[in-house]
């Protein structure tokens, strides 16, 4: 934390609140764990969420600036508790005892050394698959850290085109860097996927309820007016990995509701201060289908709803 270079950001900022020379990168936050949630989450996956929910725990900050997020009061409006390693291992283990099918890390890159500490600490008691949950926008180094304590990447694939990745996240390196990382969780997943589950696809691998056990999905976000995007994002992944992991291809996109964002967005994006429209996504399902994508979850109907959204009340913190 003294010279922090999680992410590719590398702002090499002293992170630590007790330093004479203290400061914040771009994630927004110090070496101590803020986070916003802990609680079972249902709008997932199928096969993460299945019928009890997913073990979210929601951290607060984060790397990219995406003028479209949708978590905006915990990713940039600082929401969160400050809570120590030992509770994070703590609640944990909580989760489990409610019957969440798995530990989900939510944007958790800038605490990765925090979030090994206390996986450790909980290593001979936790018994569920952890899911790292996140942008994309990853170290390689960073990520090597997290060897042996992750069973399930869960990476976003945002943007194919580096100009729109520069408006959009201000991050014009972000389809570099997001497939460099994609490649180091596929590593890690290789290595460890044949030890568990009943049953195999590529590196994936899912027990008798075809929840995952080990294995990579690739989210992408189909954002409205940016259909060229998509395919170009799908095309580079499929021809990268094919069919040996999954895709999650979302419509779920909803826009800000405050005001003073929707202002800015309709000077500078005004595409999306809409929802997508059925015709985007089916454009964007059928390029999938005709490269050769199966290994895929799709979303039908009016998905761009608030209910993605969970509360950030503190709930489980």
């Amino acid at each position: 934390m003294e010279c922090c270079m999680l992410c590719p950001r590398k702002c090499s900022v002293d992170r630590r609140s007790d330093s004479a020379s203290s400061k914040t990168g771009v994630c927004g936050q110090t070496e101590k764990i803020k986070i916003a949630r802990a609680a079972l989450h249902y709008w997932e996956e199928p096969c993460i969420s299945g019928k009890n929910g997913s073990g979210a725990v929601f951290f607060s900050g984060c790397s990219l600036k995406c003028v479209f997020c949708q978590n905006r009061d915990i990713s940039a409006g600082g929401f969160g508790k400050e809570i120590s390693i030992e509770r994070l291992a703590d609640i944990f283990l909580e989760l489990q005892e409610k019957g969440a099918e798995n530990i989900n890390l939510v944007t958790p890159t800038h605490f990765i050394p925090q979030i090994r500490a206390a996986l450790d600490m909980v290593r001979a008691d936790l018994k569920l698959p952890v899911v790292y949950n996140s942008s994309g926008y990853e170290s390689v180094e960073s990520l090597k850290l997290l060897a042996g304590y992750i069973d399930i990447y869960l990476p976003d694939f945002k943007y194919a085109d580096k100009g729109l990745a520069a408006e959009l996240s201000k991050a014009g390196d972000y389809p570099e860097c997001a497939v460099l990382a994609i490649d180091e969780m596929v590593r890690q997943v290789t290595e460890i996927y044949k030890s568990g589950g009943s049953h195999t696809e590529g590196i994936c691998s899912f027990d008798d309820r075809g929840m995952m056990r080990h294995g990579v999905i690739i989210r992408h976000l189909v954002l409205p007016g940016h259909v060229r995007n998509s395919k170009a994002a799908l095309r580079l992944l499929y021809e990268r990995y094919n069919n040996m992991l999954y895709y999650s291809i979302m419509n779920q996109y909803t826009p800000p509701t405050d005001e003073t964002i929707l202002a800015k967005l309709s000077a500078d994006c005004p595409e999306l201060t809409r929802k997508l429209t059925g015709r985007e996504y089916e454009k964007t399902i059928d390029y999938a289908l005709d490269l050769g994508i199966t290994n895929a979850y799709v979303q039908e109907g009016g998905t761009a709803s608030e209910s993605f959204i969970p509360p950030f009340d503190l709930e489980g913190v």
